[in-house]
């Protein structure tokens, strides 16, 4: 059973348990009141630099927050997607699963670096720490996902090196 599970794959499945849950609360206490749910500790940075820098109108700012609570639920699907994909061991051993997970892991850096910066920005050390817990989560995942081995590289490569000649090099051509 174990050796069914990329780490990848392990990873990207623990990582999944917690952005799902947590970032579906956020996006929803956003949904549900916009300017309440901005201003609370997930995405407070982005609201004090909205209101103070930018200045924006209510109207500009429930439309921001909408904007932040869609970047959100799209991140938790893309998980979900991963999830429900790697639950089926032909799609996890062949790896089909990791362009949801990078995607993921891609919106989700983007958005948590974004909100680090702005938490840095407007002196929000808690929602400066909690972003760069989850950007190390996040990053951590991204880096094992390209350090480990996709099966089908490694698979491609012993056909070839069967193939190949003792002495003659696989990249070389005739």
């Amino acid at each position: 059973m174990s050796s069914n599970w990329r780490i990848s794959s392990l990873n990207g499945a623990l990582l999944a348990t917690y952005f799902i849950p947590v970032w579906t609360v956020i996006a929803l206490s956003i949904m549900v009141s916009p300017i309440h749910g901005l201003y609370e500790r997930p995405s407070v940075s982005i609201a004090l630099y909205a209101s103070d820098h930018m200045q924006l109108a209510k109207m500009a700012t429930v439309r921001l927050a909408w904007l932040l609570a869609l970047a959100r639920i799209t991140v938790v699907a893309f998980f979900a997607v991963f999830l429900a994909m790697v639950v089926f061991p032909s799609k996890r051993k062949s790896g089909a699963a990791d362009e949801a997970l990078a995607v993921a892991l891609c919106l989700g850096s983007v958005l948590s670096f974004a909100s680090m910066l702005l938490a840095s920005k407007v002196g929000e050390m808690e929602a400066l720490r909690v972003h760069a817990a989850e950007l190390l989560m996040l990053l951590g995942t991204a880096i094992v996902m390209l350090v480990e081995t996709s099966p089908k590289r490694t698979a491609e490569a012993d056909t070839a090196g069967a193939s190949a000649p003792a002495g003659e090099l696989l990249l070389q051509q005739p």
